[in-house]
């Protein structure tokens, strides 16, 4: 019975390498963000001249947004692959990033709502820089869900430090 048992563990000790390919995926979806930036850029410099001033900035907010949500990612592929698949074997490469190997699941969590908060209001921003293309309501909508993610963010920060002070309690 206690073969059984090892060979059952074992099964789902490796099944963690079936998350390998949603980290692939999520490179996969950096290269598109990558192609939309170009693309945006693109657009920004060819119209630099003629564009008003609203259009630029408007403009230069895409490719912020653009570049947080494909920060947001590589954060997500780093720690999720080295929490739940394998640690990332690069040793002592100068490049390798501080974070790397230390963020945690309530780290990860803290990164992408802060990461989501962040977006939520480069988005917010465009949308109040053309205001006129929307109504009132829809404006109202827009604050109502950025303000329901800095509270989401807020209480999850709290939740996390209701449980590192319990933690440190016990």
């Amino acid at each position: 019975m206690r073969s059984l048992e090892s060979k059952i563990e074992a099964g789902i000790f490796a099944s963690r390498w079936l998350l390998a390919p949603f980290f692939v995926g999520l490179i996969a979806a950096i290269l598109v963000l990558l192609v939309k930036f170009m693309k945006e850029l693109g657009m920004l410099v060819k119209n630099a001249w003629t564009a008003d001033q609203y259009e630029a900035v408007i403009s230069i907010l895409t490719l912020v947004d653009t570049a947080l949500i494909a920060s947001l990612l590589l954060i997500i592929i780093f720690s999720g692959y080295e929490n739940f698949v394998s640690k990332i074997s690069v040793g002592g490469h100068e490049d390798r990033p501080a974070w790397m190997g230390r963020v945690g699941f309530a780290d990860l969590k803290l990164k992408l709502i802060g990461a989501i908060v962040a977006i939520s209001a480069v988005e917010l921003l465009k949308a109040f820089l053309v205001s006129s293309q929307f109504t009132t309501e829809q404006l109202a909508w827009k604050v109502g869900i950025h303000f329901t993610f800095v509270l989401s963010g807020v209480f999850f920060a709290l939740t996390d430090w209701i449980s590192e002070s319990r933690k440190k309690d016990h």
